[in-house]
């Protein structure tokens, strides 16, 4: 035993002895290159430059530039790995240190969860009638009993808190319109009374083609657009034409943040279990209680893009069957859902029209013509001039009576066989010349909004004027104009052909202002 501990104890100072001598090496050689033979390498290339020719040195130059940058290279792959190596033991060391954070609010949440448990079980022990301080078995018969009452408080709560407090509001308060005789007004009397009623209690002042105009889009579509400069009455237009009506416009500010309907209608909170609902989402329900003329205003709408947060509404509102106009709020119903919403659904009701105001700025997006195809935009770009006006009061109509006499105006004022030839020789020419033609969505709104603008007491030709210059015209402003010179000019000569000298006003400024841009 002896002489192997001997043997043993000779091999390791051998091996030990190795490893020394292998690192004197390593470290001697290391130093003679960096420190000790550095003399020797600066001397033999001075005495070698002595002797070098023109490509002797120019090679030397190269060699050296060489040399160089591969020891950079080395060296700044070097200092990546090293830096690589630290950033991922820092990320290592901080997922560390997170685990064992979420380990510790896992057993903190675990505490609190038997302490809520230990002060339930303590509470149904009282209602069980131990007395303070008593428990009670969780299969007794009190505890079960009272787990389901606890059950049936906790479904009353419904997850729409706005709309539930709706229902509340009209469940012994129906909302209704009682028309007089008063109240029976005619088209042309609704917009000589607005007019009155806006310059004598609001001191604002509109002319009555703008009045027509609006009031034919609301017989036409569901949605409008008042553009212009800021301060021209666009969020006084509906604002005033609600409360002549005796009701409120709801004003809903747009945000730039909105990309989807989620901001407009609101969204389902998985971790609550609520709706977070929005002032719209309770406007819109309101509306389904009520039979009068209602109004959302979307303040500054094209903050955002129309076409994502507004989707639904244009795709829902294109559907011939209006029992369709639903809106999909919630995947699956519940029993304590709001009275007048079904299967997870909001109706739109026809009673309420959607009016947005947009300025045209840098700041906003431009309208798409998916949104201006579906809507009636109107241009509000100076202020009415002051005017006196009798005093006029509200009136009360209902949404059927004014539908009523949009059914009435479309019957007595259908578009002239005339109308229809000048406006059939105007899209066979624009279809010829610029490529566009008048759609079958164009077609039913000029079917609908140039009666109501006659019987509102406008003329055939200021109707179809409306349409071309907001429906047809904007649409070129996607041409290249440039090449369209000529035919630009030629449409202007063929609507004074058609329809008279100065007879479409609106269409030919429209025309002179995509010229200017040109």
């Amino acid at each position: 035993m002896a002489e192997f501990a001997h043997y043993y104890l000779d091999f390791l100072a051998k091996l030990g002895r190795n490893f020394l001598l292998f690192f004197d090496s390593v470290f001697s050689a290391i130093a003679s290159i960096f420190t000790r033979d550095v003399k020797d390498y600066l001397f033999d290339l001075g005495e070698a430059i002595k002797i070098f020719d023109t490509l002797g040195w120019i090679t030397l130059l190269l060699v050296t530039t060489i040399n160089v940058l591969l020891a950079f290279f080395i060296l700044y792959r070097a200092y990546l790995a090293l830096r690589k190596f630290i950033f991922i033991r820092r990320k290592e060391i901080e997922k560390e240190d997170l685990l064992e954070e979420i380990g510790k609010l896992r057993d903190q949440a675990d505490l609190l969860a038997l302490e809520k448990n230990q002060i339930f079980a303590l509470k149904l022990g009282e209602f069980g009638g131990g007395g303070a301080g008593s428990t009670a078995l969780l299969g007794s018969p009190a505890v079960e009993e009272e787990e389901e009452i606890s059950i049936h408080s906790a479904n009353e709560q419904s997850r729409f808190t706005k709309l539930i407090a709706i229902d509340n509001k009209y469940k012994f308060n129906p909302s209704y319109v009682s028309m007089t005789d008063r109240d029976m007004l005619t088209l042309p009397e609704i917009v000589q009374n607005f007019i009155y009623y806006a310059s004598s209690h609001l001191k604002l002042y509109y002319k009555p083609s703008i009045v027509r105009q609006f009031i034919a889009g609301l017989a036409t579509t569901k949605v409008i657009i008042l553009e212009g400069i800021s301060g021209t009455g666009k969020t006084s237009l509906p604002y005033a034409f609600a409360k002549f009506f005796d009701n409120n416009a709801n004003l809903i500010s747009v945000q730039p943040s909105w990309r989807d309907r989620g901001e407009l209608l609101g969204y389902l909170n998985e971790f609550t279990k609520k709706f977070n609902e929005t002032d719209f989402l309770a406007s819109l329900y309101e509306c389904t209680y009520r039979d009068d003329i209602n109004l959302i205003v979307l303040d500054e709408m094209n903050l955002a893009r129309i076409e994502y947060y507004f989707a639904d509404f244009l795709s829902v509102m294109e559907m011939p069957d209006k029992s369709e106009w639903k809106i999909d709020l919630i995947p699956a119903s519940d029993p304590t859902d709001p009275k007048n919403m079904h299967e997870g659904k909001i109706v739109v009701p026809q009673n309420v029209w959607f009016v947005g105001t947009a300025n045209q700025d840098d700041s906003t997006f431009t309208i798409t013509d998916k949104v201006y195809d579906r809507a009636i935009a109107l241009s509000l770009n100076e202020r009415g001039a002051f005017f006196d006006a009798p005093i006029t009061d509200v009136v009360h109509i209902s949404y059927d009576y004014l539908d009523s006499l949009f059914n009435k105006a479309r019957a007595e004022y259908a578009l002239s066989p005339k109308g229809t030839d000048r406006l059939t020789k105007l899209d066979e020419f624009i279809q010829e010349k610029f490529r566009i033609s008048f759609g079958n969505r164009i077609l039913k709104q000029i079917s609908i909004f140039v009666p109501v603008l006659m019987g509102l007491g406008g003329t055939e030709n200021e109707g179809l004027d409306f349409i071309v210059a907001t429906k047809i015209l904007k649409k070129f402003q996607a041409l290249n104009l440039v090449f369209l010179v000529k035919e630009l000019n030629e449409l202007v000569i063929l609507l004074d052909k058609l329809f008279g000298k100065d007879q479409m006003p609106m269409s030919i400024e429209a025309i002179r202002k995509l010229e200017k841009n040109i």
